[in-house]
């Protein structure tokens, strides 16, 4: 078959090649710019699913490109309204400029990727079987065709992809205004993000400080409605040379400084920008054989909200799903899954930052709304920030699929949080237990994710016992032929404990992480039927040829 097209060469996109080479799938990734990450302000949060995603993908740089935060504080004006230890639960930040350089390093090595800059996407055709896109070059303005059998536009909010496939993009263009700033600054809480509501300082509403790695800083400040703030001289106090701002910037982080630190201390003011949140959701996330992913699918970001974020888990949930088709493993039905399951979760989000705005967000005449908020209920929404913030709770925990692939073709399937449901649930993102693989070698759960279906038997008393013991006895040989027999690519691992599951119980976990469901003990034909249920029902058999 041809490969798979990919329309734009950001993080999204980068990943989603990747994961789909992990399942030998070809791709060519096509991108209008020159193929650099020139830095900018904008950072990203990951939580640990997919930062572990993006380093079964070969980003090696994550814990050097990216600070983890100990701790998480808010304050309104002078007192603490919310402390919360991190330590056991870390936060990667990391600047989004590093991240695609890293991505872009990994799919540079992968012979399965092609990648191809200065090409700007002006036409698409699609049949029955495969994609045909035409771009112009931008330097020279030759044209070329590209041949796929299917197309994923990444190509971020302003995505050619969608405008050629007439597919609406409504939402609301100014639900949060920002301005942000990169510093390379010493504050008084090392490891610590804080978010200031109602600082003592005048002129703020809100302002939130991220570590980053290399003793960098970058800081939020919550604007007013309005248009960006005009460019300005240089900031006389940075000693970061060229940088130029406003001088209600300027302003703001001297403020913000001598505020946190007592007097305005040394900084660099490396970058800055205004930043206007934007919510939309695309009508569709599928059209044929072309599909959307990323910043093209869905905007997010009120109150800190990472819509990176749930941009990786549109290429984790996609890949697998075009690699089982692409390999003939399932029916193209199995590719209305990831419409039903991706745009189910990111309009559940969406919902949930509707409802929680005016709780957060009081507007314009809502005076006695805000006395009521600031006099004490603040302390009781303030949790919502730290979920926006940190990716947790309804604005970020990984969501849980409990519909699953099968069922009627365009059928609505409810989406709800992995975060608190039990682990042994259908359609939970497994949590990541330390498990042995059938060579005996030791790995997290999440390591071996995004190659196949993992068959995961809890077994109690493994990890104490040398694995050439087991791994030849008990169930493991009836396992590893009922693996071998399946309809789809998998794997079978043990796991010494597991939450909420008994001795010789067997899960069988999709290749995003999410489970498929559980038995007690090795019986072929129910694995068979949950098999067969996470393709979407049994593949139709090509049609023969024709004999002379």
């Amino acid at each position: 078959m041809d490969p798979v097209i990919i329309v734009g060469a950001g993080p999204v996109g980068l990943a989603l090649a990747l994961d789909l080479a992990r399942h030998e799938v070809p791709s060519i990734v096509l991108d209008d710019g020159p193929g650099l990450s020139p830095e900018s302000p904008r950072t990203t949060v990951l939580r640990p699913d997919t930062a572990a995603q993006l380093i079964r993908l070969g980003y090696t740089r994550a814990t050097a490109d990216g600070a983890t935060w100990d701790s998480w504080r808010i304050l309104r004006r002078r007192q603490e309204v919310l402390h919360l230890d991190l330590s056991a639960t870390p936060v990667l930040h990391l600047p989004q400029h590093r991240l695609q350089r890293g991505l872009r390093d990994a799919a540079g090595a992968e012979p399965l990727i092609e990648l191809v800059a200065r090409q700007r996407v002006e036409e698409l055709e699609q049949d029955g079987d495969g994609v045909s896109v035409r771009t112009r070059q931008t330097e020279n303005g030759h044209s070329t065709w590209w041949r796929g059998s299917h197309l994923v536009g990444c190509d971020g909010a302003r995505s050619t992809v969608r405008k050629l496939l007439r597919i609406r993009f409504p939402g609301r263009t100014a639900v949060d205004r920002y301005a942000v700033a990169t510093l390379r600054v010493d504050l008084p809480f090392p490891g610590e993000a804080r978010l200031h509501r109602d600082p003592p300082w005048r002129g703020d509403r809100e302002a939130l400080a991220r570590p980053l790695p290399d003793g960098l800083w970058r800081l939020d400040w919550r604007l007013p409605p309005g248009r960006p703030t005009p460019a300005a001289p240089v900031d006389p106090h940075a000693t970061w040379p060229g940088i130029v701002t406003g001088d209600t910037l300027v302003s703001r982080v001297r403020a913000t400084l001598a505020g946190w630190c007592g007097e305005v201390p040394r900084y660099d003011l490396l970058a800055a920008a205004d930043h206007t949140v934007q919510q939309r959701l695309a009508g569709r996330f599928r059209a044929g054989r072309c599909f959307l992913a990323g910043d093209a699918a869905h905007l997010h970001g009120a109150l800190g909200m990472q819509n990176l974020d749930d941009g990786l888990r549109d290429a984790a949930n996609l890949a697998w799903k075009l690699a089982l088709v692409w390999h003939r493993h399932a029916d193209d039905a199995l590719l209305d899954s990831y419409q039903a399951e991706r745009r189910g979760a990111v309009g559940a989000r969406l919902r949930a930052v509707d409802q929680a705005m005016p709780l957060l967000r009081p507007v314009k005449g809502w005076e006695q709304a805000r006395r009521n908020l600031l006099s004490g209920s603040f302390r009781k929404h303030a949790p919502l920030l730290a979920d926006g913030a940190l990716g947790t709770g309804r604005f970020g925990s990984p969501p849980a699929y409990p519909g699953g692939p099968s069922g009627p073709r365009g059928e609505r399937r409810g989406t709800a949080l992995s975060q608190g449901m039990d682990s042994t649930a259908p359609g939970v993102l497994v949590p990541d237990v330390p498990v042995i693989a059938a060579d005996g070698s030791h790995h997290r759960l999440h390591e071996r994710l995004g190659r196949g279906f993992l068959l995961v038997l809890v077994a109690p008393g493994t990890g104490v016992w040398a694995s050439e013991h087991w791994l030849g006895a008990g169930l493991m040989p009836r396992l590893a032929e009922t693996a071998a027999a399946l309809p789809v690519p998998a794997e079978v691992v043990v796991a010494e404990v597991y939450a909420g599951a008994t001795a010789h119980t067997v899960l069988l976990v999709r290749p995003d992480g999410h489970l498929v469901g559980t038995m007690q003990g090795c019986r072929p034909e129910e694995l068979h039927a949950l098999a067969d249920r996470a393709r979407g029902g049994p593949a139709a058999l090509p049609t023969a040829e024709p004999t002379a």
